[in-house]
């Protein structure tokens, strides 16, 4: 069987697909949800404060970016943990990136049904939309990263509608009332692991070095992107307030969603439907992104790195996504006791996630002895 050129490396791209990429890994499934669960207006502040610890996060990041070793991928990985331990961590890695897969798909699968198809199966729209993913995947890293300026273009300047709800009458600014919490409840708790667990997703891009090209100026690069997200939070988490107010705003399923129903245009009346269209396209370059993850650690994790890349391998993996994620949709997520249990891991995993592999990078980076300022990839 013919070789699948998935990993091959002709362009290296600059930090403004870094930037892109940094931004619409951190703007998915959660953040349509994210109102939900925040509930108190002073959590506005914990979104600023857990974008800050991320800016943190993301200067560590940067500091593989400027080594010659993240540029070598899976070799540059093996010279820092050795073959074994690149196994070990590779096989862990496919449960962090299945359960990632698993929320975004099955949650915006269930948007898409009771918004737009009700009547039509969420397996079935979970089967097309993992075509459309196996599609962009099957054209590589490289076209893959090149499908989020795409995803961008469509989907970032709709933020700029809930604007609407900033203005009398339906602003308020008693909505934004305490702006000190008095006390800590334990869905205040769960809510700072939620906003830190939605900041994740960059720190899957350590994996993808070989295609960066990188310099002195990536951390500003990565800054930009985790900037942007802070204000699009903060931006939406306002607008909830201002529409539901907190006394309601848990009342809603999906509240971001829900408030795109509101808007009334002569030309598009259902707005809400557009907003979800567009935002497939970026479903569909995250989930592709993983579904290229997912093989390449199940590859390394199996010890078949050796062996190029076969459409066989690919599509058997994708197969197993997809059969996966239909049985956890049946028996696991059309319940809302068992929804909330795997929301629940998902948030742990990814505030986990984005919290270690920057950390441990760094830390093994220093006790290597790999310096940056001698191994820095050439500007370009």
């Amino acid at each position: 069987m013919e070789a699948l050129q998935l990993f091959n490396k002709n362009e290296t791209y600059n930090g403004f697909y870094v930037m892109l990429m940094v931004n619409r890994l951190q703007m998915l499934y959660f953040f349509l949800i994210m109102p939900r669960f925040l509930i108190h207006s002073y959590m506005i502040w914990v979104i600023i404060a857990v974008g800050i610890l991320s800016q943190l996060n993301i200067l560590l990041l940067s500091k593989w970016f400027l080594t010659r070793i993240s540029s070598e991928g899976y070799n540059g990985f093996v010279q820092l943990f050795g073959k074994k331990l690149v196994r070990l961590l590779s096989f862990i890695g496919l449960f962090f990136i299945l359960l990632k897969l698993f929320v975004i798909m099955l949650g915006f699968s269930e948007m898409v049904q009771i918004f737009m198809f009700p009547a039509t199966d969420s397996n079935w729209l979970i089967f097309f939309i993992m075509l459309s993913c196996l599609y962009v995947a099957w054209k590589g890293v490289e076209k893959t990263i090149r499908f989020v300026v795409i995803s961008f273009l469509c989907t970032f300047w709709m933020f700029l509608f809930f604007a609407f709800f900033f203005f009398p009458p339906i602003a308020q600014l008693s909505d934004l009332y305490p702006i000190i919490p008095m006390e800590l409840s334990v869905n205040s708790w769960k809510g700072i692991f939620l906003i830190l667990s939605s900041f994740s997703g960059p720190e899957f891009l350590v994996f993808l070095g070989p295609w960066f090209k990188t310099n002195n100026k990536t951390f500003r690069y990565l800054s930009y992107g985790n900037a942007l997200t802070v204000i699009e939070y903060v931006f939406l988490y306002m607008a909830s307030l201002f529409y539901f107010g907190s006394n309601y705003l848990s009342k809603s399923q999906f509240p971001v969603v829900t408030m795109a129903r509101y808007f009334q245009n002569p030309v598009i009346e259902r707005i809400d439907m557009v907003m979800l269209s567009l935002e497939l396209f970026n479903i569909v370059f995250a989930v592709s992104i993983f579904l290229l993850l997912f093989y390449g650690a199940s590859k390394i994790a199996s010890g078949k790195m050796e062996r190029p890349p076969s459409r066989v391998g690919f599509l058997f993996s994708v197969f197993i996504i997809l059969i996966g994620m239909i049985l956890v949709n049946e028996w696991i997520w059309k319940s809302d006791e068992k929804q909330v249990i795997l929301l629940n891991l998902q948030i742990l995993a990814g505030s986990l996630s984005y919290l270690v592999v920057p950390i441990t990078m760094i830390v093994v980076m220093k006790i290597k002895g790999v310096n940056k300022h001698e191994t820095t990839k050439e500007d370009g």
